[in-house]
């Protein structure tokens, strides 16, 4: 057996192209698709600001039925969105919301690309976005992405006249790509990308426009139309038996962490663009009027189109590879061609159809899903031609090592085999490039300006197959995957990963000191390796104490993992800081923890960020013992209750009933419940009754869209889009005498310093008499929003409703809002003890 030495391969569209979960197969149908999309030399891009924002219609339509290059830039990642799946938020949820617009672009068949923006969360005007942002960075990053791609066509989702009429980061995207389209073609713009790329002009510039701008179908129906171009993008693909909607339903339905799941519909499904720059195409349905998109359009195209066509009229759908011999023909010519863009990109597109045309499949799977620096990892190596075509594999590959295999690939008789690979042992970890380093509020820092505006960070390890197809060399790269077997899924792909020799994590990332007791901290360290010994130490804040100062690891397996539990003595009085484990191996310092995601819909995902957890001594007092927590959308609500000695029960709405209810002093629903679980209609009775009885019920945000119940309270109650999204708003307290402000905990003003992200949203804007708002708060320019608290005595017990966002609140330790979050579980029990 061979050892290979294999480094990072960085190539201009091997890196571009997502790594699904598992390789694609395509049918006779989808080869013969892909030959008509060869055939078409033009491209649009979609602009936006978020994962979810982009028209899926659109993008299929453009790239399944015009045949164009389709790409979407989000210039966000969706970092500061909600999870309806789960716990992750922020970067985490970015990486989420990443992959499901992958998934979504491999089902619509378009690109992907990014900017270094950081969705922060909602912003109210443009103004404020492209401060927080920093508009040069941001903006230099959409005009790369327009000369790397060189779309004829760009398609703004959100129109740039209106700023202030909705989300900030919205208008923004459309304002940049706008200012970018005249930038593009300038050599004084942003030279220093002329390095890695070249100037472009598009050819026109639209907006995406429809009944949402216009506030309602009615208003729309009845608006002058006369500056709109149209087209119906409800066509039907006889050879998918999909309408284009229905595409467009399923590549939207990947967008499950925003709840986004759409049903398709068939039949005429019209767009409407208006134009915004460049000239007005004469026929108003066809967006390349004017613009050359056959072959003739690059010097040298004009014999690679009459080959091609050929190719196209004459295929057999039941024997793909009678093709080969003509579009290898093609395929020698498009190496010749001038234009760099135009060959690079063909070239790549035929070489995927020539490999389906051979029914080939290449593959080199390892035996391990992950490895460490220094390792050494066993290949599975399969390859086969299942056509008559002969096909010769000469070599495989990695950079500048080369295997000699000399195999002749006959019909339908595979060639499996086996490598070694040695790991390097200075191979970075695998993690997504941009949360590498540390960037700001607004803005991603990636280093390594050949990654700006991927996807995602290129797979590190690949092999190469030469081949010859009748003296034609051929190579195709394959990244190394993971491959087992699921006694119910059945074949089962991952990613490969590097990961480091140790990982290492604290359970909580926020640890809550509610007196001045010792608690004992257990951090668990993970083995990348077999035989792992070392130390752990944690550092910690001066006035903190931990013990004892560092414990020993061993452990004999990798993927075992080994717990050490240390003892944290917080100060007397209020005070907060970082607990930072580090791992010492041989010398080398760890401090990075190792946090994996697996969901169904997107791809296995590794990700290595700092191991800290911030320790709050804070001085709190609550009031009763047992909460129910009903889980909505996810969050870590419940976890931070029962760090202040709550003792929380999970409730599912079926399992309600008043003798479940009369075990808790207070009932907490999560997040959007009344959004996501249809039966807790069904039980809003019993837990008012409960409230009545004495019980507390806090009910925190939902939205007014598809709210499954018709009394979210027991009086008058109408949610609306109000909301605060800047952190520092000023909080006025309208009724600073009540008891939730008082008791236990004397609520102050300080209490809402240091808030992240947003005051709160979704607040209500109408209530009934019965309701006593509590706090005031709003945006610069703004009214009042008085909505955020909302406290109603309701027989023996009270009803509260609440738009702060305590979700995000907690996991970054803000002492206030615990303090609050504890004065409202403990309105009306003033019998019960204070702890």
């Amino acid at each position: 057996m061979h050892r290979l030495l294999l480094i990072v391969i960085i190539a201009l569209f091997s890196s571009l192209n997502i790594f699904s979960q598992a390789p694609k197969k395509p049918n006779a149908s989808e080869v013969y698709e892909s030959i008509k999309k060869l055939n078409f030399l033009g491209s649009v891009l979609y602009v936006a600001a978020h994962p979810d924002d982009e028209n899926t219609r659109l993008i299929s339509y453009m790239s399944n039925q015009v045949k164009a290059r389709t790409a979407y830039l989000s210039l966000t990642r969706g970092d500061g969105g909600q999870n309806l799946i789960g716990p992750e938020i922020r970067e985490l949820l970015g990486v989420i919301r990443t992959q499901e617009l992958l998934t979504a672009r491999q089902i619509d068949v378009g690109e992907q690309r990014f900017t270094r923006a950081n969705d922060f969360g909602y912003s109210k005007h443009p103004d404020e976005t492209l401060e927080i942002w920093n508009k040069e960075e941001v903006l230099s990053d959409v005009v790369l992405a327009i000369r790397q791609f060189q779309p004829d066509i760009i398609i703004n989702r959100f129109d740039h006249r209106s700023p202030g009429s909705t989300h900030g980061h919205h208008t923004s995207s459309a304002m940049l790509s706008v200012e970018a389209f005249n930038m593009t073609n300038n050599i004084t713009a942003y030279p220093n990308q002329l390095e890695q790329t070249s100037l472009w002009q598009p050819k026109r510039l639209f907006f995406n426009t429809s009944w949402w701008f216009y506030g309602s179908q009615e208003k729309f129906d009845k608006a002058d139309k006369s500056n709109l171009l149209e087209f119906d993008t409800g066509v039907y693909y006889p050879s998918s038996g999909l309408s284009n909607t229905e595409i467009a339903a399923l590549s939207r339905s990947q967008h499950k962490s925003q709840g986004f799941g759409n049903t398709g519909s068939r039949g005429t499904q019209m767009e409407y663009i208006e134009l915004i720059k460049g000239d007005i195409p004469k026929d108003e349905t066809n967006l390349f009027e004017g613009i050359d998109t056959t072959w003739n359009r690059v010097k040298g195209g004009q014999a690679i189109g009459i080959i091609l066509n050929e190719v196209e009229k004459n295929y057999d759908f039941t024997n793909p590879s009678a093709s080969i011999p003509q579009l290898l023909e093609a395929y020698r010519l498009i190496q010749n061609l001038e234009d760099t863009h135009w060959r690079t990109y063909k070239a790549e597109e035929i070489k995927n159809i020539i490999y389906a045309c051979a029914g080939l499949y290449l593959e080199a799977a390892s035996e391990t899903s992950q490895a460490t620096p220094g390792e050494s990892v066993k290949l599975n190596i399969e390859t086969i031609n299942r056509s008559s075509f002969p096909i010769q594999l000469e070599t495989i590959e990695c950079n500048n090592t080369s295997i000699s295999k000399q195999v002749s690939l006959t019909e339908n008789n595979g060639f499996d085999f086996n490598e070694m690979l040695d790991i390097p042992k200075n191979q970075k970890p695998t993690t997504p490039y941009w949360l590498i380093e540390k960037g700001t509020l607004g803005m991603y820092q990636v280093s390594d300006k050949t990654l700006i505006g991927k996807p995602e960070t290129p797979r590190v390890f690949n092999v190469s197959f030469n081949l010859i197809f009748d003296k034609t060399p051929i190579t195709f790269t394959k990244p190394i995957v993971y491959k087992t077997n699921d006694p119910v899924k059945g074949e089962v792909y991952k990613p490969f990963e590097i990961i480091p020799e140790a990982s290492v994590k604290i359970t909580e990332n926020v640890i809550i000191f509610e007196n001045n007791q010792t608690k004992d901290i257990p951090v668990i360290v993970k083995a990348g390796k077999d035989n792992l010994s070392g130390f752990v130490h944690l550092n910690h804040p001066k006035n903190w104490q931990v013990s004892p100062e560092k414990q020993n690891i061993s452990i004999a397996h990798k993927g075992e993992e080994q717990t050490l539990v240390f003892t944290i003595t917080p100060p007397n009085n209020q005070n907060e800081g970082k607990l930072i484990p580090k791992v010492n191996i041989e010398g080398n310092t760890y401090t990075k923890k190792l946090i994996e995601i697996d969901y169904e819909h997107i791809p296995f995902q590794t990700v290595l960020l700092p191991s800290e957890s911030k320790i709050v001594r804070l001085n709190i007092q609550k009031k009763g013992e047992s909460i129910g927590y009903i889980v909505g959308a996810g969050d870590v609500v419940p976890e931070s209750l029962e760090q202040i000695g709550y003792k929380v029960s999970t409730l599912k709405p079926e399992d309600i009933n008043p003798e479940i209810l009369s075990r808790f002093d207070a009932v907490v629903v999560g997040i959007r419940a009344y959004n996501t679980l249809e039966t807790l209609k069904f039980k809003q009775e019993q837990l008012f009754d409960f409230v009545s009885k004495g019980g507390n019920m806090i009910v925190q945000y939902n939205t007014n869209h598809r709210l499954k119940v018709d009394n979210l309270a027991p009086y008058k109650l109408e949610l609306s889009r109000d909301r605060v999204t800047d952190e520092m708003a000023e909080v006025k307290f309208l009724e600073p005498n009540h008891p939730i402000l008082n008791s236990p905990n004397k609520i102050t003003h300080e209490d809402f310093n240091g808030w992240t992200q947003e005051r709160g949203l979704y607040f209500p804007n109408s209530w009934g008499k019965e309701f006593t708002p509590i706090l005031s708060m709003h945006d610069k320019g703004e009214s009042a929003k008085k909505g955020s608290l909302l406290v109603a005595k309701y027989g023996k017990g009270y009803y509260i409703y609440t738009g702060l966002s305590f979700f995000r609140e907690f996991p970054e330790g803000v002492s206030g809002a615990y303090r609050l979050f504890a004065n409202m579980l403990s309105i009306g029990k003033e019998n019960a003890s204070t702890n």
